[in-house]
């Protein structure tokens, strides 16, 4: 018998779906509005990275429902980015390709059309010859522009395609690079609590920007992490994925909602990386006993602040998201804000169909999470 949360959820999430396109949809090469209201000048803008997670996002809905039509539509958002970027897969930016070769990789699985994967293995191929280099030690840097700017951005989703790659076939030397871009990211930009920093070297001088504190970094860390334990079943990798998971809590949120990160447009997507690999380490925790506290703590999370988001997030039947899911949303949101909220809403609904537990947790009582180094 289906539970009735389960019910309720798997409804939302076809309501954050449709009030994607319901918000921002427009006809022709557009696609997406990028914001809503429409008239605030940025209609034109091609944000090709918003676009990848909009593919992923499609998949999470096809993958819940089997129904074709989300499956027509991650295809669609992929021929949009192909279409406006004057047909190539590449641009300057080594992390916004690497979000659309994950999205292609899954892409493949779900249809089994082997272009998608091709494209993936051709993205891999591309960002490695242009961006991995050996300034501040071997890793990949964050545009073609500056190639002495290294950050967790770039090298976060590399991890994760490598691994998946590396686990389709294992003849390549995709994993020998995921290992190298995690071990730089753990020795540069991660502190001994798993609170993972933005990146290093942007003016040229060293100094790491710790002040950019970011669920986005929490979620590429934890999801990278994961991956590696996945393919090779190494514990501490699934250590450090916990211990980044709760850390991010602790110190980014109230216990509820993660607090706002700021209204440019990007930012409204950063939290929506970290549900989705939160996603992904709870999957994993379900059979690791080892963890129940940190499992109860996360699972807590996700239900407060959903259920925080339902509650302020909702127009006239559709979901109309802010960046502080604490309160409406103000005039203005850009449909970032919108593919993070389907994230969460989707991993809350995957959660209530695997008929998991877990209340939820205020983060200053947080369970101390495991050290990744066994200290």
């Amino acid at each position: 018998m289906t539970r009735p949360a389960a019910t309720a959820w798997t409804s939302r999430a076809d309501v954050a779906q449709e009030s994607l396109d319901h918000f921002f949809g427009v006809p022709g090469i557009q696609f997406l509005a990028n914001s809503h209201p429409h008239d605030r000048g940025d209609t034109a803008v091609f944000n090709y990275w918003w676009l990848a997670h909009v593919i992923d996002a499609r998949i999470d809905a096809w993958l819940r429902t089997g129904e074709a039509r989300w499956l027509e539509a991650a295809v669609a958002a992929r021929d949009n980015i192909v279409e406006r970027n004057g047909g190539s897969l590449f641009n300057d930016y080594f992390d916004d390709m690497l979000w659309f070769a994950l999205a292609l990789e899954r892409l493949h699985a779900a249809t089994g059309d082997q272009r998608h994967l091709d494209d993936a293995r051709a993205i891999w191929d591309h960002v490695v010859e242009h961006g991995w280099n050996e300034t501040l030690g071997w890793s990949l840097a964050w545009r073609k522009q500056q190639l002495a700017y290294k950050n967790t951005p770039a090298n976060g989703p590399l991890v994760i395609l490598g691994a998946r790659l590396h686990a389709l076939d294992a003849s390549g030397d995709q994993l020998d690079y995921a290992r190298r871009a995690f071990n730089w990211l753990t020795a540069n930009l991660v502190g001994p609590d798993g609170f993972v920093e933005d990146g290093v070297n942007r003016n040229d001088d060293g100094a790491v920007d710790t002040q950019w504190r970011f669920t986005y970094n929490q979620g590429l860390y934890a999801g990278a992490a994961l991956e590696l334990f996945r393919v090779t079943g190494d514990r501490s990798m699934l250590e450090r994925a916990v211990q980044t998971a709760v850390t991010a809590v602790r110190e980014l949120s109230d216990g509820s909602v993660f607090r706002d990160e700021g209204d440019g447009g990007d930012e409204g997507l950063f939290k929506g990386v970290y549900y989705r690999y939160l996603g992904e380490v709870l999957a994993v925790l379900v059979d690791e006993p080892d963890f129940a506290d940190e499992r109860a703590l996360l699972e807590g999370f996700l239900r407060a602040s959903t259920d925080a988001l339902w509650r302020t997030g909702v127009v006239d039947g559709m979901l109309r998201p802010g960046n502080d899911w604490s309160e409406p949303a103000g005039e203005w949101i850009p449909y970032s804000t919108a593919v993070s909220a389907i994230f969460a809403t989707e991993q809350r609904a995957r959660l209530e169909a695997a008929g998991g537990r877990g209340e939820p947790v205020g983060a200053g009582s947080a369970t101390a999470s495991r050290s990744a180094t066994g200290a």
